[in-house]
């Protein structure tokens, strides 16, 4: 079995949990972050999971653009979904306004894998704004392992 794992990626959180997923799946499993590497042969692939992060309130565009350009060969895969964000609030409405419903349909598994506000990577204005709106001025992250496990869990079956 064949899983590809295509995420975007702000300041890396997507990234980090893409790998820790990867580790948990059985079979040859390829990582593609998006904005940075070609994307294979989605036809060659068994499985599809397809993440990205919450910036401003929007999933990185060019995970859209992906979902829409392959939505047929996607339709005919085994498909999970994650998020990464810092709040779960709303992730039911969050999700059905970044992914197709004809591919969310099909899903496997759909979780939010929490986030990360990690101060260092970010740039002064995205600093300020964070401060202001999370009322803190240390790095903080939610992100939940047992939705990582229960999402691979869940590919993982057959």
């Amino acid at each position: 079995m064949r899983t590809l794992i295509v995420y975007g990626t702000k300041h890396g959180t997507a990234e980090k949990c893409s790998e820790i997923l990867k580790n948990k799946l059985q079979g040859e499993v390829v990582l593609v972050n998006i904005k940075k590497q070609t994307i294979p042969d989605v036809a060659s692939f068994d499985k599809v999971i397809i993440g990205g992060s919450i910036y401003a309130g929007q999933i990185q565009k060019e995970i859209k653009q992906f979902c829409l350009e392959n939505l047929s060969v996607l339709k005919n895969k085994k498909l999970g979904f994650f998020i990464c964000g810092m709040s779960d609030k709303d992730f039911e409405t969050l999700v059905k306004n970044y992914y197709p419903n004809e591919l969310l349909s099909k899903a496997a598994t759909v979780k939010h894998f929490g986030g990360e506000l990690i101060l260092k990577k970010m740039n002064f204005f995205e600093k300020l704004i964070m401060k202001i709106v999370s009322k803190t001025n240390e790095d903080t992250s939610t992100l939940s392992e047992e939705n990582i496990n229960e999402f691979a869990q869940s590919i993982n079956k057959e």
